[in-house]
């Protein structure tokens, strides 16, 4: 891997291109996520190999999303009838395991936005756990969508670097080192 990561520069000076390129594979709707989560597979790539080009990358990666996207919307689609019968068992049938993984892995997240600077965080959330769109958080924050874009960024960033230090066991995240590395990034 390179010494420094240009990944989070690439996905920004190319992500409108991104989003046109699966503008005909996927909804409106979707296009957006689909591409942060592009952006968020390239980094988890990088921290295993060196991506020599980045954009041709995460180009690949965002169409394979979309097309499994689509692929998994049709594959429900085509479920959900045959599987009338046993969906209130689905429904109730959660064991504690999977109850005691899912609050595990809210309490990560919640670590890790709370390591990120405050206007950060703020529009990282209302972007990601509230769902609003870009415009709609510039309007209320009184950014730039292009700031509001570069928040939404750092803070899949941040948290993808804070998450994989959990996973790799590299580093501990509640060490005052590593807080104050992101917030001074």
């Amino acid at each position: 891997m390179t010494e420094k990561s240009t990944l989070a520069e690439t996905y920004i000076k190319y992500r409108k291109k991104l989003m046109r390129s699966i503008s005909n594979i996927v909804s409106k709707d979707d296009i957006e996520d689909i591409v942060q989560e592009a952006f968020i597979k390239s980094y988890e790539a990088e921290l295993k190999q060196e991506i020599r080009y980045e954009r041709t990358y995460m180009l690949r990666t965002v169409k394979n999303l979309a097309l499994n996207h689509v692929s998994s919307a049709a594959s429900q689609l085509n479920d959900a009838v045959e599987n009338m019968d046993t969906l209130p068992h689905d429904l109730v049938g959660h064991s504690l395991e999977k109850h005691v993984e899912s609050k595990e892995r809210f309490i990560h997240f919640c670590r890790a936005t709370d390591a990120l600077s405050a206007e950060v965080k703020r529009v990282f959330l209302l972007k990601k756990v509230y769902g609003m769109k870009q415009k709609d958080i510039a309007e209320l924050v009184g950014l730039s969508e292009s700031t509001v874009e570069k928040h939404v960024a750092k803070g899949l960033l941040m948290c993808s670097r804070y998450l994989a230090s959990l996973s790799d066991g590299s580093a501990s995240p509640n060490s005052s080192s590593r807080s104050q590395d992101v917030h001074s990034q």
